[in-house]
């Protein structure tokens, strides 16, 4: 049982190893074949920033965001937008779920 655990040890070294040389080696930028040449970028433009409307409900609510994130309802774009506002005399602050289109 020794000798076994003795050989397996330097072959998990050699499969880590040949792993992580293989993963760097594949890893390259994808590129959209549908844009031409020369007009490819590394950014995407975004319809609309989910964080910067969610600080805009936010200060409109009088509370802090919470959490901003996009998403599709009826196939259309949406930002979630999650805001903690001020509980009264003390309370805790109450949770406030915001669906706002994209656009």
């Amino acid at each position: 049982m020794k000798a076994f655990r003795t050989s397996l040890r330097p072959a998990l070294g050699a499969l880590c190893l040949a792993g992580l040389v293989s993963g760097q080696a594949t890893a390259m930028p994808v590129i959209d074949p549908s844009v031409p040449a020369g007009q490819a970028s590394l950014t995407v433009p975004v319809a609309a920033d989910c964080y910067a409307i969610g600080q805009q409900v936010a200060a409109q609510k009088g509370g802090t965001l919470a959490k901003a994130s996009s998403s599709t309802k009826g196939g259309q774009p949406v930002c979630v937008i999650v805001v903690l506002v001020p509980g009264k005399d003390g309370q805790r602050p109450r949770r406030s779920e915001v669906v706002v289109p994209q656009n």
